[in-house]
């Protein structure tokens, strides 16, 4: 029997040194607490892991940045990674939490903090940290001009919060925005109104589908015409939703988005799938493809996708014989009540994760700090049809000679440069999904709505009640979200990471061998009794 309880002690020691083993990064920091100073005595090394497309100019902007800030601050040495997508970002991140090498700044998403709370006191919250009147936002002790918080637009630092708290500081942001043939819309006999709404899409889209005896569009003259491709299905389900005040989640992370409103939805989408007036980018490639060769009508895509939009865009993915010529406009995505019009916020933002160090983590922080300069926010945001996160870049003489400079030349592209003005005029339109460990998921869910409704159609299945039962019962199970939502998290980015798994292969054989061998004592104990 001693010899039993000598062995349960041990297995029980073990089980008590995994965790601390397999999350020693994650365990055993302290909450951050600014530093009185920067130590100028000792170096650091930072990491940056940042997403970037192979854009060359991109890249470059990113190391002028790190350039600039490091002839600032001589001891500190910033090392950039760059990775080509964030869900990777993502992976790896949550792959080294564990063994504490996570980077000492990141590009990311608040859905993807959210998962990374997992880990407690590994992302540095930054509301005391940014008031800071010393090396907060604007602090005395900066060398470089800071915006203050005031001076970061409200609407983006409020999507970095998490249960209230903020945990990412806002780089750039973007919304959806419609990409219109003009010429082929004013051919059809349409006048292409300020605001577009759905009825006026879908209206126009299916008088696109005339075709003459050989079988051409009259629209176009060609064999090939989609007249409506939307690029992300998630976001026209949650914006759909949005226009129509319905429900899709809350902020505790529950599940409302299967009701009769997003029905009705999927029963207009599978309306005019089934006639090949609408289509996806899962089903058919990017709206910009088609819309360049004069292919499509309506394209809606990111603002911050407006570099590969109309005749004259700088960046092409089909070759130059293909592109017709024809006036690209921009505008809003479409909506039901025109009056009050409803878009999404997105767009990366940076956070700090915390170390046992904090003279290290104030390095990282005063690095964040200056990717929201003006130097920075304006020279990223000249590259694609995103918007600096800042009033103070807006309003300075710089950014405003660039959005005035329209058409000018390749790098005043003049459709990127009114996707831009799109989100700058609507700031205070857009909106943001709750976050919470599980809202990638639902955000997935809300896209494979649309994609299998669209798809079925397509087949020629029918898209009656039972349909829809079946569909969302299909979606429910696909994305777990019948489930408590940090059991769902885990569909939402692919497989655990390898040490995740390892440590819950680990414990379950060590509650395994706990339980066998209190269980051999224990019916050795009994028949000594008999």
């Amino acid at each position: 029997m001693k010899r039993a309880k000598r062995l349960f002690a041990a297995v029980l020691c073990a089980l008590c040194l995994i965790p601390l083993a397999g999350c020693h990064g994650s365990r055993g920091y302290e909450p951050f607490v600014m530093p009185e100073t920067l130590d100028s005595s000792r170096s650091f090394e930072i990491s940056f892991w940042a997403k970037n497309d192979t854009n060359k100019t991109q890249t470059e902007i990113y190391q002028k940045a790190i350039d600039d800030f490091e002839a600032l601050y001589p001891n500190i040495h910033v090392n950039v990674r760059f990775y080509t997508d964030y869900g990777k970002i993502y992976n790896d991140v949550i792959t080294n939490i564990p063994t504490g090498t996570t980077p000492n700044v990141c590009i990311t998403y608040p859905d993807h903090i959210a998962t990374y709370l997992m880990a407690p006191l590994c992302v540095v919250p930054l509301d005391e940290v940014m008031d800071d009147a010393r090396f907060g936002l604007g602090g005395s002790e900066l060398r470089f001009d800071s915006p203050t918080r005031e001076e970061i637009v409200p609407q983006f630092l409020s999507e970095c919060a998490i249960g209230g708290v903020t945990y990412a500081l806002p780089f750039m942001r973007s919304t959806e925005a419609c990409y219109v043939n003009r010429t082929m819309l004013e051919k059809l006999g349409y006048e292409l109104p300020d605001i577009l709404t759905w009825d006026f899409v879908w209206e126009v889209s299916e008088a696109a589908m005339a075709k003459d005896a050989d079988g051409l569009f009259l629209a176009n003259g060609q064999k090939v015409l989609i007249p409506f491709i939307y690029k992300s299905t998630d976001n026209m389900m949650i914006q759909m939703l949005r226009q129509k005040n319905a429900p899709y989640s809350d902020e505790e992370g529950d599940v409302l988005i299967f009701n009769e409103e997003t029905r009705t939805i999927l029963r207009t989408v599978a309306e005019h799938a089934k006639t090949r007036a609408f289509s996806t980018f899962k089903i058919s490639s990017y709206p910009a493809n088609f819309l360049n060769a004069g292919q499509c009508l309506f394209a809606i895509d990111s603002t911050a996708g407006a570099t590969w939009m109309g005749s004259e865009a700088p960046l092409l993915d089909i070759s130059a014989d293909k592109v017709v010529q024809f006036e690209t406009a921009v505008r809003p995505v479409p909506q039901f009540d025109p009056e009050h019009p409803q878009m999404i916020s997105q767009g990366p933002s940076v956070c700090v994760f915390n170390k046992r160090d904090p003279q290290e983590v104030l390095a990282a922080w005063l690095f964040t700090q200056y990717l929201l300069t003006n130097e920075v926010q304006i020279a990223y945001s000249g590259t694609e049809g995103y918007l600096p996160v800042t009033t103070k870049a807006h309003e300075s003489a710089e950014y405003r000679d660039y959005l005035a400079r329209a058409g000018e030349d390749e790098a005043h592209y003049d459709v990127k440069i009114e996707a831009s003005k799109l989100l700058l005029e609507n700031t205070a339109n857009t909106f943001t999904t709750p976050v919470f460990n599980g809202s990638t998921s639902l955000r997935n869910a809300a896209g494979q709505l649309i994609e299998e409704t669209a798809k079925s159609v397509r087949r020629g299945d029918r898209t009656d009640e039972e349909y829809f039962d079946k569909l969302f019962h299909s979606v429910t199970s696909l994305y777990r979200l019948n489930q408590r939502i940090v059991s769902s998290e885990r569909s939402e980015l692919g497989p655990l990471p390898a040490a995740a798994k390892a440590l819950l292969v680990t414990l379950g054989a060590v509650w395994l061998g706990i339980a066998v061998y209190v269980g051999r004592d224990l019916l050795k104990e009994k028949r000594k009794k008999r």
